[in-house]
């Protein structure tokens, strides 16, 4: 018997969350292929420890940029190899709903569930990420309460306002983590004139980035190949440059969430001075990053529990009581 399902797939990390069972894997959504023979040699924590260190017929890929698939087949791919691994064969194809941003296109929804189709889904459907948060973090999302979700993943940041089981209001970019990344490593480009790797420039914002001020605040050594000499040099960085140099994207997120809020209706925005903001994704882990969107929006913000997770184990509370929840799943063909 095919088991049920639920799948977060993320421009950052990709969860399986099975019916019965909870979690059963969760790898970076990173693919490693040999570029002459379209094999796959890797998939996972193993092909993100390949990127950057490659040869040149060995590319490491994310076939999903800003929430949105680039490359159909290698995500097709990528699905079918999530799938085997966690016991899908040809003889049992499980019913999936998949986690996407709400602001993908028609287009972009067609080809996650056709992917999903092809990799050997019996059913495929797709759930707003907010909503799945939202239902993952218990929030009473089926009364006529204000409950607000912010979700900020590798590739896109969503605030949303859901009340009586549908999003009231809603605000979403596509800047998330990854942009944070990246602005780092133009920083140290620009101001140092030194180029560091895409998993560098993510240690640096794990170590010493914040979104605001934090206390007990320390420096980082960071290591690189200088761009006028090839040679390997050390600077150091503090986290002062770090806010500096990443104040765009993370000023783009705040602003997603001021914009979602100016939508609120009357009546729920009083509802969130009581309730607060509640905070999900990889990219909430940013230190501060609460702080910051609770004194902007004058609103307190809470950090859920398993902010990583929170997502998945939404989308799997789905799986478990799937025709209870069907009037919250998107139209792939609209």
């Amino acid at each position: 018997m095919a088991r049920d399902l639920a799948i977060d797939l993320g421009t950052a990390n990709t969860l399986v969350y099975a019916r019965g069972e909870g979690i059963v894997l969760n790898e970076p959504s990173v693919i490693a292929l040999n570029s002459q023979t379209k094999e796959v040699l890797a998939m996972g924590k193993e092909a993100w420890q390949m990127i950057g260190r490659t040869p040149s017929y060995i590319v490491a890929v994310r076939p999903l940029r800003h929430g949105a698939i680039t490359d159909f087949e290698v995500t097709q791919r990528m699905i079918r190899l999530l799938l085997e691994r966690v016991g899908v064969s040809r003889f049992n194809k499980p019913r999936v709903i998949i986690c996407v941003p709400s602001a993908i296109t028609a287009v972009e929804r067609r080809a996650v569930t056709e992917a999903a189709r092809r990799a050997g889904a019996a059913d495929a459907q797709l759930i707003e990420q907010p909503m799945a948060a939202a239902i993952g973090a218990n929030l009473p999302i089926n009364e006529p309460i204000g409950n607000m979700v912010i979700d900020i993943g590798g590739g896109t940041s969503e605030a949303a306002l859901i009340s009586l089981g549908g999003v009231v209001a809603l605000e979403a970019v596509r800047v998330g983590s990854f942009d944070i990344d990246h602005a780092i490593q133009g920083y140290v480009r620009r101001q140092y004139g030194i180029a560091i790797g895409e998993r560098t420039a993510e240690e640096i914002k794990l170590t010493i980035g914040s979104a605001a001020p934090t206390p007990d605040e320390v420096r980082a050594e960071v290591r690189g190949r200088e761009l006028m000499s090839g040679l390997p040099k050390t600077v150091v960085l503090t986290p002062a440059e770090i806010r500096e140099a990443t104040d765009e994207p993370v000023s783009a997120m705040v602003d997603a969430v001021l914009e979602c809020l100016a939508q609120a209706p009357p009546e729920l925005a009083q509802d969130l001075i009581q309730q607060g903001i509640h905070l999900v994704g990889g990219g909430g882990l940013l230190r501060g990053l609460d702080h910051r969107i609770a004194a902007e929006a004058d609103v307190d913000v809470h950090l859920v529990q398993t902010p990583l997770e929170c997502v998945v184990l939404g989308a799997g509370r789905c799986i478990e009581s799937y025709e209870a929840v069907k009037a919250m799943f998107m139209d792939s063909k609209r």
